[in-house]
């Protein structure tokens, strides 16, 4: 502990007195010169045992020399217990860096940088408590000997009221937030989101406000929305996992990240870190928002200016706030969704689901009328159920595309409906194409072959044209519809399947049993004579998909073609409407479509006489179901999904009477 008395101070330079009637150098240098340096000590003494703040006189290694009375009270120590004592034993362990660079930079530019260095600075009590303090470091010449007076002012008060300050104003930031996303239309989110990010930086008193999503599809973190005072450079970054990794990471896991410093980083975060540092960066702090368990973005809050300490209360209301973000973009993207799947309810209400499909659109249905109408309610009453259908009508009105719309509105649409063209297959090969085969079944059975049954287990097979199958192969078509069972060719072995059979025909024979079996649900597709008011619908929808395809322009089609259109019976149905068409496109370059329909000659006839005599046969079996009852409940009409005026119309014309 050091004997010598302080050092005496440097005397004062004269100053000449000012126009307010202070003495003049004259007048006080005889009043100085009088004053023996006993005198001075004892004044030195007085101003420095009197001074309102903490006071350490120290050397430049630190060691105390002095103290007054107000550093014994502040600081809890005796004057005893402090000199001699490096200035160290006042300075928490975490600031003691700080005052080392102060003194080495003073060594060696005899400048003093800032003592705190960005932060809030705290002194260390003798019981161990922290207050905080504001501290100046006076560097005093005596001689060749240089000393330092640390002025110590407890701040506690001011930070108190200078805390109290930013909770009030993060408190009036928040009630302003939630108001701006009170019934806010999802067209307005955006704007106000950035209007949140500004008042987030401006609360905190930070510099920039950054908001990023995490994309739904490539489960990449992106940035969506930024805020930035003037004079701080944005955050350009757009995708974070590359230029954050260790940030994200962290993220994705639901952590939050409030970094005072930068090596508050750990070392595998040097990547980040080196990023950060790139951009000027000096405290961040890092929020996450989740939804449902899963983190569905962050908010990043970062300081340019000068280091912050984020404590809980800080970290939690700015949590609040990013919820609320958070919850106004979850609300933007679930308003968005329904809307997208609105439009799209709505544009399958006028097309059938499966008519979307590019490979099935020269048999699309299209129309308004009452009798497509009544085809669709039928499919989606019996797409639910699991069980056969039979769809009758002409060629080319659009059998398959019934059959394929009840299979994807069915529970089996996960799975690919296998198709099978009765009609198409030799005789010789329709028993192997439906149920396979095994090896050596048959001269050139050179492989196990599956059949089409196999490839349809736990899906829909639909069999078109199925009056052509030979009658031998019907029943066993029979017992695969009521047992679920069949061999395949030249095997023993019973294979079970669950299958959905959906069948077509327009002509043809069938077993009796079979055609029970398979007529729990029939459902008629109405030949185009009978909507013509569909057919200006369908004229352009075609058009739409031919001149796409053909790469020709329509601007109209000619009144007469409409009409005549509509006029014409058209025995191929949609079929021969749709070749009517681009026949005539390729013919004519006019960008209004003028067409004329084929002329009907004998075999036309003799095709329209053949599907009255098949409609006229369903007609009857439907009736004798019926009891030969049209009308109510259980009638014939109801059981073909037509108006009863409809259905005894049709009757009329095709002469079927009940018998008497």
């Amino acid at each position: 502990m050091p004997t010598d008395s302080p050092p005496r101070l440097p005397s004062r330079p004269a100053f000449s007195a000012d126009k307010g009637g202070n003495p003049s150098e004259d007048e006080l240098l005889p009043t100085l010169k009088s004053v023996s340096s006993e005198q001075i000590q004892i004044i030195y003494r007085t101003l420095f045992e009197s001074a309102p703040d903490a006071l350490l006189a120290i050397d430049r290694n630190g060691r105390i020399l002095e103290v007054n009375a107000e550093a014994e009270r502040r600081f809890g120590y005796s004057r005893e217990e402090l000199i001699g004592e490096s200035v160290e034993k006042l300075i928490p362990t975490r600031f003691r860096e700080a005052d080392k660079r102060q003194k080495e930079v003073y060594e060696a530019t005899r400048r003093l940088c800032p003592i705190n260095d960005g932060q809030d600075l705290v002194a260390l009590r003798k019981d161990g408590s922290e207050f905080s303090v504001d501290i100046r470091l006076i560097p005093v010449p005596i001689g060749a000997v240089t000393l330092f007076y640390c002025i110590v002012r407890d701040s506690s008060e001011r930070m108190k009221a200078r805390e109290v300050a930013m909770r009030l104003e993060i408190e009036e930031a928040l009630v302003l937030l939630s108001s701006k996303f009170i019934n806010l239309p999802a067209d307005q989110v955006d704007q106000e989101v950035v209007s949140g990010l500004r008042i987030m930086t401006e609360m905190l008193d930070a510099d920039r406000a950054t908001l990023g999503q995490v994309d739904p599809a490539s489960g990449d973190l992106l940035t969506t929305h930024d805020w930035t005072r003037a004079g701080i450079p944005r955050f350009e970054v757009r995708l974070i996992r590359g230029t954050l990794p260790w940030i994200e990471q962290r993220l994705m896991k639901g952590e939050i990240l409030a970094l005072g410093k930068l090596d508050d980083l750990p070392p595998e975060a040097k990547r980040d870190r080196e990023f950060i540092e790139s951009i000027g960066v000096k405290s961040g702090l890092v929020i996450p928002f989740r939804i449902g368990g899963q983190t569905i973005g962050a908010i990043g809050i970062d300081c340019f200016r000068e280091q912050r300490n984020w404590d809980d209360i800080i970290v939690s209301r700015v949590q609040v706030a990013a919820d609320m973000l958070a919850n106004a973009l979850a609300r933007k993207r679930a308003d968005e969704e329904i809307r997208e799947l609105k439009n799209r309810l709505e544009s399958e209400n006028i097309y059938l689901r499966a008519e979307i499909k590019l490979e099935y659109a020269h048999s699309e249905i299209v129309g308004n009328s009452d009798a497509i109408r009544s085809v669709l309610k039928r499919a989606e009453q019996v797409a639910v159920t699991d069980s056969a259908v039979i769809i009758l009508g002409e060629t080319g009105t659009g059998k398959e595309l019934i059959a394929r719309a009840i299979h994807e509105l069915s529970g089996r649409k996960q799975h690919s409906m296998v198709k099978v063209s009765c009609a198409s297959l030799p005789a010789t090969l329709i028993e192997n194409e439906l149920f396979g085969r095994e090896k050596g079944a048959y001269t050139g059975a050179l492989a196990r072959e599956i059949g089409r049954f196999e490839l349809a287990d736990k899906s829909t097979i639909f069999l078109d044209e199925i009056g052509e199958l030979p009658l031998e192969l019907q029943s066993k078509l029979l017992r695969v519809l009521q047992e679920g069972e069949f061999e395949r060719l030249g095997s023993s072995k019973t294979i079970r399947v669950d299958v959905r059979i959906i069948a077509a025909t327009n002509q043809g024979k069938f077993r009796e049993d079979l055609y029970y079996r398979l007529n729990v649900f029939p459902i008629l597709v109405p030949p185009l004579r009978e909507r013509r008011e569909d057919i200006p619908a369908l004229v352009w929808h075609l058009l739409a998909d031919l001149t796409k395809r053909i790469g020709r322009k329509v601007e109209g089609v000619h009144a007469s073609t409409m009409r005549d259109f509509q006029r014409y019976p058209w025995p191929g149905n949609v079929r021969e409407l749709r070749n009517v068409i681009e026949r005539n496109l390729i013919l004519n370059v006019d960008p209004v479509f003028r067409a004329k329909p084929p002329a009907l000659d004998e075999n036309s006839h003799s095709v329209l006489r053949r599907i009255d005599e098949v409609e006229a046969e369903y007609f009857r079996s439907v009736l004798q179901t019926t009891n030969w009852r049209v009308r109510g409940q259980g009638g014939a009409a109801e059981a073909l999904g037509l108006k009863p005026t409809t259905l005894e119309s049709r009757l009329k014309k095709l002469g079927i009477q009940r018998p008497s």
